[in-house]
């Protein structure tokens, strides 16, 4: 596993999180990873949940601070076992400061292909987790005095294509920072989207796309003005900035960081 300076993932204001407590969910790989990583390295505590424990477990023994991250492998989707997490990861922590909801994804391919169960599995997997995230953290950020959510969108949520199903989901996502922002507000609790671009991940889709296609991927490459695929640090930086003091008048908002990306995919529309 890869330490903060391997995978790009750069500290910010030292201590800038120093006393704070963050469940982050999708937090084992990919840009989770990188969140996790980048907020222990400010001093925070963080609790994180993925599907694989072993994924999981690497993540623990590769941090400098093991002891300040609290790990535990779910399935986002199944009832009840999110609400647990984060009622044991805000005990475990002694209380929450802020929640992250990273875990996402598509099932299914086009419309006429796509079945009802993709739609709704990848309703749950985005929108519905999102939801119960807030809502079971919530509790816990109002005894904090207050805090902060930040869920991860997609560029997907408002340029069309490929497949309507993710996109939905994923609009679905940004209109409810908005109208959650304004009911939480009260209580102190901002609540706002970070939406990626296409991120070039080691082992992901688009690095295979890399080593396999070259000439489809400069293709690809073509789609953002600078000719470069968005990183995951740099996706992890906003979304500690919205997790952080600095962002204090900030909720409700989407901030998309996708090196003005035209086509969210190869596939254009």
């Amino acid at each position: 596993m890869a330490d903060l300076k391997d995978s790009g993932t750069r500290p910010g204001p030292a201590g800038r999180f120093t006393g704070r407590r963050f469940v982050v969910t999708g937090g084992s790989r990919g840009l989770g990873e990188h969140i996790v990583r980048l907020l222990l390295s400010e001093g925070a505590r963080v609790a994180a949940c993925g599907r694989r424990a072993e994924s999981l477990e690497a993540l623990r023994n590769s941090v400098d601070s093991p002891k300040a991250l609290f790990a535990h492998a779910l399935d986002v989707t199944v009832p009840e076992r999110l609400e647990q997490f984060i009622d044991q990861a805000a005990l475990e922590l002694g209380g929450l400061d802020g929640a992250v909801a990273c875990a996402g994804g598509a099932r299914g391919h086009g419309i006429t292909d796509a079945t009802a169960q993709d739609w709704l599995e990848t309703w749950q997997l985005n929108a519905g987790h999102f939801a119960r995230l807030t809502a079971a953290s919530v509790p816990h950020l109002r005894t904090a005095g207050g805090g902060s959510i930040v869920v991860v969108s997609s560029i997907s949520g408002w340029k069309p294509g490929p497949q309507a199903q993710y996109g939905a989901a994923k609009a679905a996502q940004l209109h409810m920072v908005a109208s959650l922002a304004r009911e939480l507000g009260g209580g102190g609790v901002r609540v706002n989207a970070v939406s990626p671009g296409s991120m070039l991940i080691p082992g992901k889709r688009w690095d295979r796309m890399r080593r396999e296609e070259p000439a489809a991927f400069q293709r690809f490459s073509e789609e953002f003005p600078g000719g470069e695929l968005v990183q995951p640090a740099e996706v992890a930086d906003v979304v500690a900035f919205l997790l952080s003091d600095e962002s204090r008048g900030v909720t409700g908002v989407n901030i998309p960081v996708d090196k003005g990306q035209n086509a969210p995919t190869p596939d254009g529309y």
